[in-house]
């Protein structure tokens, strides 16, 4: 069942809890060892991710799709600006140059390379903080979505009565010289799925709320959210 645009062998492991439990111990082990607990929460790399996302500049759009296209009509209500900060946990001052890599499934629950609708590398992105370790982008609100259900995964979960959906959520690795990179995803606290993940990667410090976005027409919605990295 696994191929280049799915990995059944890691989704296997996302919906047994094991990708999340080895985050767990992982993130736990390495911020005892530094000591701080401010870091932004890491969270599991899921089975869609790509890499060699399009370089796209700070303020700069993700949705690829054609503004004529259906896909693009579902996904016009859901356009967001999504912006913040990358910091040092030690010091609390901005990273500049740091990378914010970021991909999203789309209003219809696919990712690009599920959806034949959908251009190449449509939303995904890779930032580069400015001087102030500022990043902004305009994306989509996310939406819950289920998981494959039609190969060994889906039926370890029907066997087990439990659901595919994951929660409303933006998948981000945040990395800059000198810190440990950071993997996770942020989860909108307005979906219900958040208190069920079918992968169990939800963390509460990882909850974010979206706000309406008034007198600008390229977006609808707005979060702001700091990432806090670990010097290596």
């Amino acid at each position: 069942m696994s191929t280049d645009k799915r990995n059944e062998t890691q989704l296997l492991s996302d919906i047994l809890g094991l990708e999340s439990l080895a985050d767990e111990i992982t993130s736990k082990l390495l911020l005892s060892a530094d000591g701080s607990s401010d870091a932004t929460p890491s969270s599991v790399l899921g089975p869609f991710y790509r890499a060699n996302a399009p370089i796209v500049p700070n303020g700069g759009s993700i949705v690829y799709a054609s503004p004529d296209s259906e896909w693009y009509k579902d996904a016009k209500p859901l356009l967001a600006y999504v912006y913040g900060r990358v910091l040092s946990t030690t010091t609390g001052e901005p990273i500049p140059d740091a990378i914010v890599d970021v991909w999203q499934a789309g209003p219809n629950g696919l990712y690009e390379q599920q959806d034949e609708t959908q251009p190449d590398m449509n939303l995904r992105g890779q930032f580069r903080t400015d001087s102030e370790g500022r990043y902004a982008m305009i994306c989509l609100r996310p939406t819950a979505y289920p998981i494959p259900f039609d190969g060994p995964a889906g039926r370890v979960l029907q066997m087990l009565d439990r659901h595919p959906y994951r929660p409303a959520h933006i998948h981000f690795i945040v990395s800059g010289e000198g810190f440990r990179t950071l993997t996770t995803q942020v989860f909108d606290v307005e979906d219900g799925y958040t208190a069920d993940d079918s992968v169990f990667a939800v963390k509460d410090e990882l909850l974010v709320k979206f706000e309406k976005r008034k007198g600008d027409d390229k977006a609808r919605w707005t979060l702001q959210y700091d990432f806090s990295l670990c010097e290596v």
